[in-house]
């Protein structure tokens, strides 16, 4: 019988020396050795999963949050800081994840943090309430940012060494599926009102991740002392103010904008935010490179970073919150987010299947477009809209949703990497700022918007009605009728009648409104795929590729690498847990 010969083991950390093509391009990321099939695939897996689980720490809790809210009785505002507390946390912990990995390597933070992560989560299963689900919600939020990139690893160790570029935006995309996804699967786990299920998932995908990375963990990284005193300073002032201005955007349309803590609040992220900027301008090896983060070429990136992720939240809080308002129960929009998670798969898979690095820009310009026919097409809706009525156009937009966040986040990367890979915390700082604020910014600016346009359609509504017009007295008269067998006195009916056209009146006001919200995002939409597109063809017709210095001089590392040979490379450190 024929032996099946054995696949070679992982390079040993202890005596291996890394060839040039195999180095990681920095420290405190993975070598790229190369792999059998069968690991390569179980490396995409475990990729797949750790995206999954960091997006499920986030995405549950959007999709389930009247759920949990109910079975721990909190308010709308102690809900809103649930959702305020992951972005918190999140926004600001690559800028120390990284040094970590530097310094330390990826196999600590799997000895620290997941399991941290694992044991937060089964204490939610027995110590229910709103203060332990604050402490899980913050440890998502760091573990979050953790399992992005160890994802984005795992996926590139997956990859040949001609398709690692399109690792980069797989790995980054797959967290996004997690979002729709969530909304999918929780009518299934909330049958019979158990809230614990969620949490009973968390724990096992947490639990799961652990045994899976210390089956397999990564290739050996090289490592370098990187920390600072500064470092710790600059962070204890960077990370507040962020979860000030997170909590901001997250809790102000709930309070409203005139709550006198807003304003409060506002100042003192103002105060620390300046001083930490202030503290990295002055420094010799700053953690934040404040003058190339203030350069033309990455506001103009930051800016539009935040643009597309305003432009998306007509997809979480517009249509949703839209078929809520009509009655719509999460059993019922399953097979809408069925289609929304197969349209976000689609659009990942056509980023990989187009990605340019000579031309980053278009996928950008398609998904603005994409955008703006979605969200018009959703600025019709009425009474009767039901979740079929958004199938087509919710789909256009998950689509544009990853389709282009690879090439954009591509696009920071090579700007990033072409300049030192010290510029790599800038640049994660300014995408992951402007990603996260963006999204909280555009739920809030939407939610305002909602607010104020229901009140006004509101009032005129109830302007125009008129008691002796015999059109409204009809009205009253049917609904009151509906009670007739419960309800002797006329006056009670009536005053039954009154209430139930009043609900009627507020129901379609909110209907108007969101038609008001939507098309705004379409207005948006088009005005910035004209601007974006306008640039677009500028490049194209004058034949100008915008990172073509950059590309170039990653070509020459790229170079210079090779034509080192065997040159010994510092001392790896043991991979995995």
């Amino acid at each position: 019988m024929a032996h099946r010969k054995p696949e070679p083991a992982l390079p040993s950390a202890s005596a291996y020396q890394f060839k040039p093509h195999e180095r990681p391009f920095m420290p405190g990321s993975p070598a790229t050795p190369e792999h059998p099939k069968l690991r390569r695939l179980a490396y995409l897996c475990i990729g797949v999963l750790l995206g999954l689980t960091g997006g499920f720490g986030n995405g549950l809790l959007l999709a389930n949050l009247p759920q949990i809210q109910g079975a721990l009785g909190l308010t709308s505002v102690q809900g809103a800081w649930l959702t305020a507390a992951y972005s918190m946390t999140n926004v600001c912990m690559s800028l120390l994840l990284i040094k970590f990995r530097q310094q330390f390597g990826t196999g600590w933070f799997t000895r620290i943090f997941l399991p941290a992560f694992a044991v937060v989560s089964l204490l939610q299963l027995y110590v229910q309430g709103y203060a332990t689900e604050m402490v899980v919600r913050a440890a998502s939020g760091i573990v979050g940012s953790g399992l992005s990139t160890l994802a984005l690893f795992y996926v590139i160790q997956s990859m040949s060494a001609q398709a690692r570029l399109g690792g980069m935006v797989l790995g980054v995309g797959i967290s996004q599926i997690a979002l729709p996804l969530a909304r999918v699967i929780s009518p299934a786990l909330l049958q019979g009102g158990e809230v614990q299920n969620l949490y009973l998932l968390e724990w096992g995908l947490s639990l799961l991740c652990l045994g899976c990375v210390a089956l397999l963990p990564l290739p050996p990284s090289e490592h370098v002392k990187t920390f600072e005193p500064l470092d710790f300073l600059t962070f204890a002032l960077f990370a507040p103010g962020m979860a000030l201005l997170c909590g901001v955007f997250a809790v102000g349309r709930v309070v409203w904008w005139s709550t006198p803590w807003i304003g409060a609040a506002l100042a003192a992220a103002m105060v620390l935010l300046g001083t930490a900027m202030l503290v990295e301008h002055n420094r010799a090896n700053p953690l934040l490179n404040t003058r190339w983060m203030a350069s033309g070429q990455i506001l103009k990136f930051a800016t539009l970073g935040m643009t597309m992720r305003v432009l998306l939240s007509e997809q979480g809080f517009g249509s949703t919150g839209l078929l809520t308002v009509l009655g719509m129960g999460p059993d019922q929009l399953v097979t809408l987010y069925a289609i929304v998670t197969l349209a976000t798969v689609a659009g990942l898979a056509a980023s990989l299947a187009t990605l340019n690095p000579q031309d980053l820009l278009r996928p950008v310009v398609i998904s603005l477009a994409l955008i703006a026919v979605g969200a018009f097409m959703d600025a019709d809706a009425s009474n009767l809209t039901r979740p079929a009525n958004f199938h087509v156009s919710q789909a256009l937009i998950a689509f544009a949703a990853t389709y282009f966040m690879g090439p954009l986040m591509m696009s920071g990367i090579l700007r990033a990497l072409a300049r030192g890979p010290s510029h790599l915390i800038s640049f994660s700082a300014v995408f992951g700022i402007s990603q996260t604020l963006g999204g909280l910014a555009g739920a809030s600016l939407l939610g305002s918007i909602q607010i104020a346009r229901e009140r006004l359609h509101s009032n005129e509504l109830v302007q125009a009605l008129v008691g002796t017009d015999p059109l409204v007295a009809g009205r009253l008269d049917l609904l009151a009728l509906s009670y007739g067998r419960v309800l002797a006195d006329p006056a009670a009916r009536r005053t039954v009648g009154s209430t139930l056209l009043s609900q009627q009146v507020s129901r379609e006001a909110n209907v108007l409104a969101f038609n008001d919200v939507f098309l705004v995002i379409g207005t948006l939409a088009t005005l910035a795929f004209l601007l974006v597109g306008a640039r677009w063809l500028l490049y194209r017709v004058k034949g100008i590729n915008p990172l073509a210095e950059d590309l170039a001089t990653l070509a020459r590392l790229r170079a210079s690498r090779a034509a080192e040979g065997s040159t010994p490379s510092p001392a790896p450190e043991k991979g995995g847990p």
